[in-house]
């Protein structure tokens, strides 16, 4: 990413090569080249891998540029940086980048595609070659590992039936992390395999998609202390022997996104620690003046249909499918995870915002947010995925009787939450998208002490064939969304691209707006 030309930060010599406006040579074109850093090694059964970096630092000039470069003179690719004056286009989100256990990806693949992993990303290319992206935020599950628990050296522990005998399992191998990770109970945690689940698939989580190593680049996140600016380094993790790794970037004058790490330090009863939220908000008390908009990125909702009644049900010990399950009678084994034999989807609701473990840690998080917005006079806008569904959940001040509602452009409480996944996992099965749908009408009084509504927008009225449909809060379609600023208007807008027909790569828009800040300003 282009570092802030704010910040007052030395630029490096410029990566192999770069040029104004097209991949060709112009007048003012430069070229230079720089050294890869080998930042780690992996020796494993498969052999030695090693990690490169190549550190390439871009000053902004008058107009957006493409840049070109090659590695070790092999293909040439390109990428686009914007004006240091322009706010940048991206797409987000990349959620759910693979397929779950039991889905078969060849019923995705529509005709011309060699894979069900292609179509969505193929749409995506085609809006990038039309008017390309700055920047491809990826919002979580980029990486699938589920086939982990098919290896051979799992085998003996994920075939112990007691949850005590996983607990005390003896680790023999390397483990990776695993969906729902910090979300299930205290004592499994601590397990030996967990605890290497945790440790090593956060480790590559650094290194595969923050492009940075501990060991190499340390833990220090004062300036010029780290070689990512942005990155903001809270506390050593419950169960992961690492600290949290959030960031802050620019994307521009009137745009910034924040990247919240929910992982490193969760529990059950925890998303982030008190000292993660404290170093999270003295950076974005310190965001300049004129900046209008902050883009907040949680992997999981955080105005959504609840699922208190399923989260009660699943986690009660008279459940009878659970039970069942354990027994492995009537076919109902799949129907309780292989880690503690507790019901398969209760760590997925023991993840969410809205989970009783997370509810008042929530809610503080949306006030401070709010209090953030009225103070510095910016917009707050939160992006997720997780649920392999489009919505829009909406926070706004609760209108009382005999007041008038307050315009969103002049609401420092109006806050949506843009929900756009799966670009390639399969949506939820059409009884679940009924039942989320249903629960989404609802107008939830969580917040009302803080004078605070929370509902969804009614954003997909019509079907991708331009049909008028009753569920017009979910979209159970697989999809992904494009963000541009509106320069007219000071707008932020999310474009959710639906796919139109499955396996087709064909997408239809579904674009909503959040307005710049009309307070305080």
């Amino acid at each position: 990413m282009p570092a802030s030309p704010i910040s007052g930060a030395p630029f490096s010599p410029l990566s192999p090569s770069y040029s104004n406006n097209s991949i060709q040579k112009g007048p003012n074109a430069s070229k230079e080249v720089v050294a890869g850093q080998e930042i780690y090694v992996y020796g494993g059964f498969g052999g030695t891998f090693t990690f490169w970096r190549f550190m390439i630092r871009i000053p902004l000039g008058d107009h957006e540029m493409s840049v070109t470069y090659v590695i070790n003179n092999g293909q040439q690719l390109e990428f686009v940086v914007p004006g240091r004056n322009q706010n940048m286009r991206w797409a987000a989100i990349a959620y759910c980048n693979g397929f779950s256990a039991g889905v078969n990806p060849d019923d995705f693949r529509g005709p011309g595609f060699k894979s069900g992993y292609d179509p969505l990303w193929m749409d995506l290319l085609n809006k990038h070659a039309e008017t390309p992206f700055h920047l491809l935020v990826g919002g979580g599950d980029q990486l699938y590992c589920d086939s982990l628990m098919r290896e051979p050296e799992m085998q003996d522990w994920v075939s112990k039936m007691k949850p005590e005998e996983k607990k005390t399992y003896a680790l023999s191998e390397e483990m990776h992390l695993i969906d729902g990770f910090g979300s299930y109970p205290d004592d499994l945690q601590q397990a030996p395999v967990f605890n290497a689940i945790g440790s090593r698939g956060y480790l590559f989580f650094l290194l595969f998609q923050c492009f940075i190593n501990p060991e190499f680049d340390g833990l220090q996140d004062l300036p010029n202390r780290h070689v990512y600016k942005s990155i903001i380094i809270g506390e050593r993790g419950p169960f992961i022997p690492l600290p949290s790794h959030s960031t802050l970037s620019w994307l521009g004058p009137q745009q910034w996104l924040l990247m919240l790490d929910c992982r490193a330090e969760r529990k059950k009863d925890q998303v982030c620690s008190q000292a993660e939220y404290q170093k999270v908000f003295q950076r974005l008390n310190a965001i300049p003046p004129h900046v209008k908009h902050l883009v907040v990125q949680l992997g999981i909702p955080i105005a959504y249909p609840r699922m208190v009644f399923l989260e009660t049900a699943l986690d009660s010990k008279f459940n009878p499918l659970v039970a069942l399950g354990r027994n492995g009678t009537m076919g109902l084994s799949g129907f309780v995870n292989k880690f503690n034999a507790e019901a398969e989807l209760l760590d997925d609701l023991n993840d969410h915002w809205t989970a009783r473990g997370h509810k008042k840690e929530r809610n503080w998080f949306i006030q401070q947010l709010q209090d953030f917005a009225r103070i510095k006079g910016i917009r707050v806008t939160f992006i997720s995925g997780d649920v392999h569904c489009a919505a829009v959940g909406v926070f706004k001040t609760l209108k009382r009787k005999n007041d008038l509602e307050i315009a969103p452009v002049n609401d420092y409480r109006y806050m949506i939450n843009i929900v756009t996944s799966a670009i390639v996992n399969t949506p939820p099965p059409a009884g679940v998208i009924t039942m989320v749908s249903s629960l989404a009408t609802k107008v939830h009084k969580t917040m009302h002490y803080v004078d605070t509504d929370e509902t969804m927008i009614p954003l997909f009225e019509k079907d991708t064939e331009g049909k008028n449909q009753k569920q017009k809060y979910i979209m159970g379609q697989r999809n992904w969304c494009q963000v541009d600023y509106d320069l007219h208007t000071g707008d932020i807008i999310f474009d959710i691209r639906v796919e139109r027909q499955k396996g087709y790569g064909v997408t239809v828009g579904y674009a909503v707006r959040t307005p710049p800040p009309g307070w305080g300003r």
